[in-house]
């Protein structure tokens, strides 16, 4: 969620900061666009953003 951007048409994005096992498993799940693409960046799921908020506020708070 910290790392999450929007691009020009508003899709939500994050960096490919994270290892390679971690981005498959994402991507298995459909909570990001397939890693293995030359952009630096991955497009992050509706379903990926709520998940990613809903554990952000569990561990860190609101």
């Amino acid at each position: 969620w910290l790392v999450f951007h929007k691009d020009g048409d508003g899709t939500t994005r994050a960096w490919k900061s994270f290892d390679w096992g971690t981005m498959d498993r994402l991507h298995g799940k459909g909570y990001i666009s397939d890693p293995k693409r030359k952009a630096g960046s991955v497009a992050v799921s509706p379903e990926g953003v709520r998940k990613a908020e809903e554990l952000f506020k569990k561990h860190f708070g609101q």
